[in-house]
């Protein structure tokens, strides 16, 4: 099962394995308030993509194509996640204050497919 949560919310035992999914460090967060299991950087948006998004919901459509067709290219990015997945509860933390469209989002549904199938 994948969930995920605003980084920025309080840590719970009950989120399971916790994979920070985000290139940047979030602002005014410690390694210890975070709470994480591991920051997979590298599953990210890629810079330019991040920078070309800004977090503009009318480019959400693109983004999530140009996004799969990143994770697509580079699944030892995301295999720990699916791996950890197949074992138990993992939750996909990220930073943006958007909660509808970002690349958790983007990413938990791009796993959620290749663990189907």
């Amino acid at each position: 099962m994948i969930t995920i949560k605003r980084v920025y919310e309080p840590f719970d035992s009950s989120d399971g394995t916790r994979f920070l999914v985000e290139r940047l460090w979030p602002r005014g967060e410690t390694k210890e308030e975070v709470h994480m299991d591991s920051w997979l950087k590298e599953v990210a948006p890629s810079t330019e993509l991040r920078k070309w998004f800004n977090h503009d919901p009318q480019k959400w459509t693109e983004f999530q194509r140009k996004y799969r067709a990143e994770l697509e290219d580079n699944p030892e990015t995301w295999q720990p996640i699916l791996d950890a997945a197949k074992q138990g509860k993992v939750t996909l933390l990220y930073s943006s204050h958007d909660q509808e469209h970002n690349n958790a989002v983007a990413l938990k549904a791009f796993l959620d497919q290749h663990m189907k199938g």
